[in-house]
């Protein structure tokens, strides 16, 4: 089902036009008009769910098979040397569209982008707390 207001429902279902890679009758690939590189793609479901919590387990599972198949096509035509599979949650996560959506971020060498974290050093006991919080 599409939410009215939602800009990437509307690009999904073809009603804004976009540069698509892929389409089938669950999702559509469309390149990212803000792109971290060259090849930078969004794997958008047809189907409105906000963010990751609310996507239904099966289309999680098909996105990540999307995923796969187009990391290959990109890795094979646009030769990029590795690629970040990213997805954000939340606002403070850095979502920006509250659609659930997969980007693709090809990678070479030297395209100046620097999508990781900076690791902290919890030490083994806050670890373990953190653990047994999830876990228990």
């Amino acid at each position: 089902m599409k939410k009215q207001d939602c800009i990437f429902c509307k690009i999904a279902a073809g009603e804004i036009p976009s540069k698509t890679l892929y389409e089938d009758e669950k999702f559509r690939v469309i390149l990212d008009l803000g792109p971290a590189t060259r090849g930078h793609a969004l794997i958008l479901p047809k189907e409105h769910s906000a963010d990751l919590y609310v996507l239904p387990e099966e289309t999680a599972g098909e996105a990540m098979k999307l995923a796969k198949k187009m990391a290959l096509l990109l890795r094979d035509k646009l030769h990029c040397e590795g690629l970040n599979l990213v997805q954000n949650n939340g606002e403070v996560a850095g979502q920006t569209v509250s659609h659930f959506h997969l980007h693709l971020i090809p990678r070479y060498s030297d395209d100046g982008q620097k999508i990781n974290w900076i690791p902290s050093s919890p030490t083994q006991e806050e670890l373990e707390a953190v653990r047994k919080e999830i876990a228990e």
